[in-house]
């Protein structure tokens, strides 16, 4: 199971010159009364009588006057104020094999075109079975701006892929490898940390995975941009890899456990992050490190009520173990704070009151600095990545006090999870480093567009993008 592929559903035009190219073209509701200009009359009509009112998604084809579809139309709904690639996911399973382009208003940028095209075209792996080759499908015609297209739906199917893999297959050794696969081959120095130092630099995290067979290790990873000087920006990553999560002794009912393969979500988007940055080769200093784990239930596991030190000094009393993400990030947020990074972001499927306050599309996002929220914010809005910014609101940090130790790491108050949650992780940054915390879901429930069922990589472009803008880096060729 190879999941760094690169999407073979582009092809860029130079190497098609010739052939025979069918057209696609993208029409808002609004354009509609001039579509005989563009496909004649006699195809307009047939449009209107099959049904075709652009709505968002909605795919035409067009028969010729020899039977032959090498015309299609693709409605993308009403005029948008930011982009929005998954639209063209649709086309992939709509248009017969063969090469194709599309013609779309000018304000729809042709990466996005590209981008949603290859992400309609994911396939989830197939674990365990024989699979017969994929018969050959539609493919993309795309000029060399779909290069940038490729990096970002190979990074992104990388997360998906990997949120969608089944957990007796992606454990914590599992997902260690998968970093280091996807990392190793581009000169990024990975390093995985077991045994008795994971214990004596990450004992939060250890306490976390005790209760299960397969042992915690966390993946360090350290890059240097070819540009990069010593004093560029660094750039430190972390991600909570639990690879599943059964909630420990505060076990999960069966419904909320069947979903918690994706537990380990925010470890797949920031690595995916992490080797979209590599590609790129941003002029940047990048670390991230993964806290791969997996929260069970056994005679060793954590228990409600034990005390742990992490690794910064502060003790935590564990109030619920199914509030196990903060206790593998908080040693990663403290240890990538020691190198004093100019930027730490962090990524995790952290709590359902995020879910519940926005839904499964839209991640929470805080920030202990406003100038850097703002642009994350306004990036994810422009890219069609939305983030929501929540308030690190100062007055509920009292609710996770404890009468035996520093912390509890759940609320005493049955409100505002996933303010507490990060108020919790806020205990670990230093106060001088500029912070992001993304609260994802990792996940589409139901299939549409460019998003099939399964992983998500939720939060990834509007990170990267914001990246872009909050250190100014101008290169926008991959944009």
């Amino acid at each position: 199971m190879n999941m760094l592929e690169n999407p073979d559903c582009l092809v860029l035009a130079e190497d098609v010159a010739g052939q025979d190219v069918g057209v696609v073209h993208a029409i808002r509701p609004a354009a509609l009364d001039g579509l005989g200009g563009l496909v004649g009359a006699a195809a307009a009509r047939f449009a209107g009588q099959a049904g075709f009112v652009a709505r968002y998604g909605q795919v035409q084809l067009l028969p010729g006057a020899d039977g032959n579809v090498t015309t299609a139309l693709l409605g993308v709904g009403e005029e948008k104020d930011g982009a929005d690639p998954f639209v063209f996911g649709a086309l992939p399973d709509s248009l017969p094999p063969g090469l194709w382009r599309v013609g779309a208003p000018a304000d729809i940028a042709a990466t996005d075109i590209a981008l949603g095209f290859c992400l309609g075209a994911y396939r989830m792996p197939a674990f365990g079975r024989d699979m017969p080759p994929a018969a050959a499908g539609a493919r993309l015609v795309v000029d060399t701006t779909g290069r940038a297209a490729a990096e970002m739906a190979q990074c992104m199917n990388l997360a998906r892929s990997l949120i969608n893999t089944p957990p007796n297959l992606m454990g914590p050794d599992d997902l260690a490898i998968a970093a280091a696969a996807a990392l190793g081959p581009l000169d990024v120095q990975v390093l995985v940390i077991r045994g008795a130092r994971l214990e004596k630099d990450f004992p939060t995290l250890c306490h976390v995975g005790g209760g299960s067979e397969r042992a915690p290790c966390v993946v360090e990873a350290r890059w240097h941009g070819s540009t990069a000087t010593d004093d560029a920006p660094l750039i430190s990553l972390a991600g909570k890899g639990v690879c599943f999560d059964t909630g420990g002794y505060d076990l999960k009912s069966a419904s909320s456990m069947l979903r918690m393969k994706k537990d380990m979500g925010g470890a797949a988007i920031m690595l995916a992050l992490a080797r979209l940055i590599v590609l790129r080769d941003l002029p940047v200093r990048l670390e991230l490190r993964l806290g791969c784990v997996e929260n069970s239930v056994s005679g060793r596991a954590m228990r409600p009520s034990d005390v742990v030190t992490t690794r910064s000094g502060l003790t935590v009393e564990i109030g619920n173990t199914d509030a196990e993400g903060r206790l593998v990030l908080c040693d990663l947020l403290h240890a990538a704070c020691e190198h004093q990074p100019d930027l730490l972001v962090d990524a995790a499927t952290l709590t359902g009151a995020a879910r519940v306050a926005l839904g499964p599309d839209v991640p929470a996002l805080f920030a202990n600095d406003d100038a850097v929220a703002a642009a994350f914010v306004a990036a994810g809005h422009a890219c069609g990545d939305p983030l929501w910014r929540l308030p690190l609101w100062p007055g509920y940090r009292k609710w996770l006090s404890s009468p035996v130790a520093d912390l509890n790491n759940i609320s005493s108050k049955p409100t505002a999870g996933a303010i507490t949650a990060a108020l919790f992780l806020e205990n670990f940054v230093r106060t001088d480093v500029r912070w992001i915390h993304i609260d994802t879901y990792g996940w589409n429930d139901v299939s549409r567009p460019g998003r099939p069922e399964g992983g998500e990589s939720l939060g990834l472009r509007a990170a990267y993008e914001g990246i872009l803008n909050i250190f100014n880096i101008g290169d926008r060729m991959h944009r």
